[in-house]
């Protein structure tokens, strides 16, 4: 039997993003971009990407987005990492996570990246700081137009992926 109650914070549907996700995951990310901890995204460029995202939805309307867009053959990385400001400690953001990280595995890539202000958070979920120096195909493909090149203060971590179908 289901209610219209809302769902226990352990339950996190991550699905891939629709067209109808678009308007929402702009909002959520230049939400955040204008608290100064993400870039901005224009409605085109989140359409454009769309097939990159997943989201997490809450009566019809988005309340966490992620992308893992790759970079090249080896590496992708996991950006617009976004979640409503009140659904915070539900799980959203580690969900959402742990969907870019098995299509990462799945994709056979070697390695993710994500630049953020919250390193604790992907250190929780065991990823590590690097340099982002490190990481040259992001710098030059893309760093380089933003603002704040080459001044970013955001801080790079990385996860080393092993193939899916590797045994421990």
């Amino acid at each position: 039997m289901t209610t219209d109650t809302a769902r226990p914070s352990t339950e996190v549907r991550v699905e891939r993003a629709t067209t109808r996700d678009g308007e929402g995951i702009a909002q959520l990310i230049n939400y955040w971009a204008a608290q100064g901890q993400m870039l901005p995204r224009t409605l085109g460029e989140t359409y454009e990407n769309l097939r990159d995202f997943f989201v997490v939805r809450e009566n019809g309307r988005v309340v966490g987005c992620a992308a893992l867009h790759i970079t090249w053959a080896d590496l992708a990385e996991l950006k617009s990492l976004a979640v409503e400001e009140s659904e915070h400690s539900r799980g959203i953001g580690a969900a959402l996570v742990r969907a870019c990280v098995a299509e990462g595995r799945a994709l056979g890539l070697s390695r993710l990246f994500a630049l953020t202000y919250r390193p604790g958070f992907f250190e929780r979920l065991d990823w590590q700081q690097a340099d982002v120096m490190n990481l040259p195909r992001k710098v030059w493909n893309e760093c380089y137009r933003c603002p704040k090149f080459p001044g970013c203060d955001e801080i790079a971590m990385v996860l080393d992926l092993e193939p899916a179908d590797a045994t421990s």
